[in-house]
């Protein structure tokens, strides 16, 4: 079983290595999509992960609740993407080039000024907690999920039945019950 977000901040704070590499793990996607959805390119998606991250880990005792880590670190990387934003649009983030027949030319990395919708971080949060819940699941239902769900083309059930070593006629109930569990760790 993963360990709770709560679990791994105290981890953190008591300097254990492999709980800050857990928890960095567990959040690089959703920290790298949140700037990435407001519109800023891949170095400014970095610049906000590592700011949120830097934060965090000078912040680690000041967390009240560390059962609303989650809840900390979207509210950061939204703070410091509108910030990103902000101060790209202060600056006018016009830049002048020339063309390769070198006659100048005005280029614009304008990020989409337009907030984040409320929607899309719904979604985005709503995919993490699914990603953990899976990842909370025992080896045999994440993997069956996962080939289920998560591949581009569904394996057939013959190809599932041979490499989770079980009978086609189960993978229906199997799943069923993997669900359940699944959404008894959402519920959480």
């Amino acid at each position: 079983m993963e360990p709770t977000d709560k679990q791994l901040l105290l981890a953190c704070r008591r300097g254990e290595e492999s709980a800050w590499e857990a928890l960095v793990n567990r959040y690089q996607r959703l920290m790298y999509a949140i700037p990435r959805r407001a519109g800023l390119d891949d170095d400014q998606a970095a610049e906000v992960f590592q700011e949120v991250f830097t934060t965090l880990f000078q912040k680690l005792n000041d967390i009240d609740d560390p059962d609303r880590l989650h809840a900390w670190l979207v509210t950061t990387a939204k703070r410091k993407t509108w910030r990103l934003i902000s101060k790209d649009r202060l600056t006018g983030q016009m830049h002048s080039g020339e063309d390769e027949d070198g006659a100048g030319k005005e280029l614009a990395n304008i990020a989409d000024d337009r907030p984040l919708p409320d929607e899309a971080l719904v979604k985005l949060e709503e995919q993490h907690r699914v990603r953990g819940a899976l990842g909370g699941l025992q080896e045999r239902c994440r993997k069956l999920l996962t080939m289920l769900f998560y591949r581009s083309e569904t394996p057939s059930y013959s190809e599932i039945a041979v490499s989770l070593g079980i009978s086609e006629g189960s993978i229906g109930p199997t799943r069923a019950r993997c669900l359940e569990k699944m959404l008894r760790l959402l519920d959480k």
